[in-house]
């Protein structure tokens, strides 16, 4: 554990070490990067976000036997998958029998190949479309079904959401689901920073030959690829800009009225 705090401290702002030091807790063994339970944060009205109800990821079509087995366990049926229909088929999704599985692909379906991104890399800046424009552009249709299926899964049940990485269009599932659930700003901005770690070995190995297509340095793509706040807290000034608030997106785009928010917060806090 000490290690992984001191790995946390070289990448991260010290607002994010605290909500990582349970990562033994959180993170989930298997054979997939930063899966992990959403679970322990505090919330602005005195309680806590329940553990082993929703978990996030990385791709999850490496998973072993025993991988599936676990996910068995904990009741992970349901599974939201925000890759773009090509993506998702390169990599399909390894699910334990009887899942419930969806592809909600909006903003996904032109994921730029390797000649794109070394291209993109080269422009800079280029994670600030994907959260200003283009997140608040897919937002609705993206997560539409994430939400109905917190809402409608048995209650003995729990959700997993992924994209390729877990990290971008993952990050800004968590960051509105945490929002409704009243978890502050600051404890939102820090589990979407935590990507940075536990991506850390997958972003190192890509980060190379990123840097040899691409005539930059290695410093220099890690520094394009970064999770840093200013990247959410661009989606959500972008939401607020088009709707008036965060919840106003949510009734016009997900159907999640102050009702179906009530529900949520009864469901996924105590």
């Amino acid at each position: 554990m000490k290690k992984i705090i001191l790995a946390i401290a070289a990448f991260i702002p010290a607002i994010a070490v605290a909500q990582l030091a349970d990562s033994s807790k959180r993170i989930v063994p298997v054979n997939a990067a930063n899966f992990r339970d959403i679970g322990g944060y505090k919330t602005t009205d005195g309680k806590e976000v329940v553990w082993g109800k929703v978990y996030r990821s990385a791709a999850i079509n490496k998973l072993t036997d025993a991988d599936l087995k676990l996910l068995d366990k904990k009741g992970i049926h349901t599974v939201v998958d925000f890759r773009g229909t090509r993506e998702a088929a390169i990599a399909a999704d390894r699910l334990p029998q009887n899942t419930d599985y969806t592809l909600s692909p909006a903003g996904s379906e032109n994921i730029p190949d390797a000649a794109q991104m070394v291209s993109l890399l080269k422009q800079g800046n280029f994670l600030e479309k994907m959260y200003g424009i283009d997140g608040a552009k897919y937002a609705g249709d993206r997560y539409r079904s994430l939400f109905m299926k917190l809402l409608t899964v048995d209650q003995k049940e729990a959700v997993l959401y992924h994209c390729t990485g877990g990290r971008d269009r993952t990050g800004m599932a968590t960051a509105l689901l945490l929002y409704i659930l009243n978890v502050p700003q600051q404890t939102i901005e820090a589990d979407y920073l935590a990507s940075n770690v536990y991506l850390a070995k997958a972003n190192k190995e890509m980060f190379a030959p990123m840097a040899k297509l691409s005539g930059m340095s290695i410093p220099e793509v890690e520094k394009e690829f970064a999770l840093r706040p200013e990247l959410l807290r661009d989606f959500f000034s972008q939401l607020k800009q088009q709707y008036g608030s965060i919840e106003n997106f949510m009734q016009q785009e997900l159907a999640i009225g102050p009702k179906e928010i009530a529900q949520l917060r009864s469901r996924y806090t105590k």
